[in-house]
């Protein structure tokens, strides 16, 4: 366990510093910059809030600057204390160049519990709609309920999580107003965006399940259990349904990633203060420190979330050695 640990927390540096690296090339890569927009700026102005920001300074200086907490001259020697802060390594994100007086860490403390309440309402519709819908399909093969779920699951599959919130504003926000169609506040506003963006990965987890339930059934151990009268529940319960989840807890990895990505448009359609709208709006306004720290938060959140289901697989199957996977 303990090497095992240490290697993810080899590659986990590793990857947070080819995030790093590739979001500030792409990012200084796109013609403009935060200030482009500003078009009434004087040219003293804008002078003076670059030099404010040091986006005067060459990009080399600047990406180091990022990483920090090195504080360089224009020499390239330590000694300046100008620079607006400690940088990523000082886990200080920097100053937001659009919203003013605001830092990155202070937005992502604002904004990151409600995308995580979004995230973990998405996976709960996930779990409970894909677990429920393969097990009825597996229990009841050839059945009119195991055709309608996986009728079900083929739409879900073939849906975009926008066109399913679309869906739902117009179903259940307008036609029938029994939720609210946007904002934040209360739990009702969690259950459009989190059906909409946990729906696809229901379908996901209900063929997983499905299928992984039907060969756990098929196994000599199962008939052998049947043959000594053992109660039918209990042999789907205590041996069928370990076995079957295993497929579907290596899912929750990418699962938790297409989550992840999949808020920023649910954000964005239902008007959610989250992480994944900061994100579009630093990137859309060229918010460089704004859009290098929710990329970093979404990484640290994927890697740990990977590395959790890691250890659950092994849990759940003592036959996965963590070291070798590793």
């Amino acid at each position: 366990m303990r090497r095992f640990l240490l290697r993810r927390l080899a590659w986990f540096a590793l990857t947070v510093w080819a995030v790093i690296t590739i979001s500030f090339v792409l990012m200084r890569s796109v013609p403009g910059g935060p200030l482009s927009s500003d078009r009434t700026l004087h040219p003293s102005v804008e002078a003076a809030v670059n030099a404010r920001y040091h986006l005067d300074w060459p990009a080399w200086r600047q990406y180091l600057q990022t990483l920090g907490p090195l504080n360089l001259d224009e020499h390239g020697l330590l000694g300046d204390r100008s620079a607006v802060f400690g940088g990523i390594l000082a886990l200080d994100l920097g100053p937001s160049l659009q919203h003013r007086d605001v830092s990155v860490n202070e937005i992502v403390a604002q904004s990151l519990p409600v995308s995580a309440a979004l995230g973990v309402t998405a996976l709960g519709w996930a779990l409970l709609l894909g677990l429920a819908g393969g097990l009825v399909s597996a229990l009841r093969p050839g059945t009119a309920l195991d055709t309608t779920a996986r009728v079900l699951s083929t739409l879900g599959l073939s849906l975009p999580n926008f066109v399913i919130a679309s869906l739902l504003v117009l179903a259940l926000a307008v036609a029938l107003p029994i939720f609210p169609v946007a904002g934040w506040g209360s739990p009702a506003h969690l259950v459009l965006p989190g059906f909409a963006l946990g729906a696809p990965f229901a379908a996901y987890v209900a063929r997983l399940f499905r299928a992984g339930l039907l060969e756990t059934l098929s196994q000599d151990c199962i008939r052998t259990a049947r043959a000594k009268g053992v109660p039918w529940r209990a042999i789907v319960l205590r041996h069928a349904l370990p076995g079957a989840l295993v497929p579907v807890i290596s899912f929750l990895g990418p699962a938790a990633a297409g989550i992840l990505t999949g808020s920023l448009v649910i954000e964005r359609i239902f008007t959610i203060p989250g992480t994944g709208s900061h994100f579009v709006a630093g990137a859309l306004n060229r918010d460089y420190a704004l859009a290098m720290g929710v990329t970093l938060v979404y990484t640290v959140a994927v890697y740990a979330l990977n590395v959790l289901v890691d250890l659950a697989y092994a849990l759940i199957d003592p036959r996965v050695e963590l070291e070798k996977d590793a």
